[in-house]
């Protein structure tokens, strides 16, 4: 039987560079650039840049290991 192949998008976490702890979870291409975005952080009621932290598990796989 043959391996699953991968998915073509991964779960990524987009984290506030203001240092508040707030996070975004979107998906991005799996051969794409990194994601950076500007968006609004509601602990400084403000628009600033999000950066990707890292890849976080698919839901099908979190839902499986529990």
């Amino acid at each position: 039987m043959a391996a699953k192949s991968k998915g073509r998008t991964l779960l990524v976490r987009l984290i506030s560079t203001a240092q508040t702890g707030f996070f975004y979870t979107t998906q991005r291409l799996r051969n794409g650039p990194s994601l950076a975005a500007v968006k609004y952080d509601p602990k400084v009621k403000q628009r600033v840049l999000f950066v990707e932290s890292s890849k976080t598990a698919r839901k099908s796989a979190a839902a499986a290991k529990n």
